[in-house]
């Protein structure tokens, strides 16, 4: 990345092709909503919530506490024997994407139109959503489908996926202009990603009836904002020192990344764990086959509960084509213009506060 430097005068840094270049939000501006993030005192209560709901004190590995997501309360078993009946491969599931879009109030005739320019290939790893870039080609769709059909985690990721779709396939076809084609940054096709899969158990027709959902889905939104907030630092906390030591050796680069997992660890986790000197932040494969992509994550995160509040009370389709269409703007505008405010931490934080009083 470093050999490239010389031809981007613009952004003469890898960094800040990652994030002032391609997600179009400085990096100090990240790193400073995600250690705002971090540092915030939801984080222990919500922590302390947890080990209620374990009975038990936290170990590291719970920064993966799945808990508060609707399936956790519901037979893994009876999910893929759905699953895979429905979906015996790809071509099922494949055609059954002009459903999927009316159960989500687009109307026949566009769920038709968006699903033809989707097609749904078996994915070798976990799964993948790859855009068209001209009109007339089809975006693809790729998630697991093993030899007795589609697992639930496959449909999970499939619909996941679909989001994406669904983005690339509107932000292509039904933006103003085609030099605005796409999102303003990676970010923000996750966030349709995520309010795609948060909807997989309803359109498998299952309702969730706990009166605490709300309360639920902000816990769980604000308990992966944290984890992966916590990987995105380290992931930038070594390539600023990978810039300050451009002659490192790969096992200086080792120590390094291992060392910053747990100075991350400590600062921000630790006090909240009660555990030290933890390398757990470091198991990203992320940060060696897609670098400084993961602050995309909790970025996306903070947009889909942004966007998610909006339309509660709104018709889903109607607000997902009108935001998706305004095409390739720059990020904080876009935002604005979606849901009437930036990119912010405040709102998940303070639907957090009143999940935790409801929760009480």
């Amino acid at each position: 990345m470093s050999a490239v430097d010389p031809y981007t005068p613009m952004y003469p840094t890898y960094i800040m092709r990652a994030f002032d270049g391609s997600m179009e939000i400085p990096q100090e501006q990240v790193e400073q909503l995600f250690t705002g993030f971090c540092s915030s005192p939801q984080v222990k209560k919500v922590a302390d919530l947890i080990g209620k709901r374990l009975g038990r004190p936290l170990q590291p590995f719970d920064i993966w506490y799945d808990g508060f997501k609707a399936r956790s309360a519901m037979n893994q078993d009876e999910l893929d024997k759905i699953t895979r009946a429905k979906y015996p491969n790809t071509t099922a599931f494949e055609a059954d994407i002009p459903n999927i879009l009316i159960k989500l109030g687009f109307t026949s005739d566009k769920a038709k139109e968006i699903a033809s320019h989707i097609t749904v290939d078996p994915a070798r790893g976990s799964g993948h959503a790859w855009g068209a870039a001209m009109k007339g080609d089809k975006a693809h769709l790729r998630t697991r489908i093993g030899k007795q059909g589609m697992d639930y985690k496959g449909y999970n990721i499939a619909i996941h996926e679909l989001g994406h779709n669904v983005e690339q396939t509107i932000s292509l076809y039904f933006v103003d202009n085609y030099m605005l084609q796409g999102v303003p940054n990676t970010a923000f096709t996750e966030a349709l990603a995520f309010l795609f899969q948060k909807r997989d158990l309803f359109l498998l027709g299952k309702k969730d009836e706990n009166p605490d959902k709300e309360a639920i889905a902000a816990l769980d939104n604000f308990w992966m904002s944290y984890e992966i907030m916590g990987v995105s630092l380290v992931d930038m906390k070594v390539w600023k020192w990978l810039y300050e030591h451009p002659d490192a050796t790969k096992v200086q680069l080792k120590e390094t990344v291992i060392q910053n997992a747990i100075d991350v660890w400590n600062q921000y986790f630790a006090p909240v764990f009660g555990v030290n000197d933890t390398p757990i932040l470091a198991i990203y494969s992320h940060m060696i086959d897609n670098p400084l992509y993961l602050s995309n994550y909790p970025v996306g995160h903070l947009i889909d509960f942004q966007i998610d509040e909006y339309l509660k009370g709104k018709n889903f389709a109607d607000e997902v084509l009108r935001i998706y269409s305004t095409g390739r703007i720059i990020p904080q505008l876009w935002m604005k213009n979606a849901v009437g405010n930036e990119i912010s931490i405040r709102p998940l934080l303070e639907a957090t506060d009143k999940a935790l009083n409801k929760m009480r």
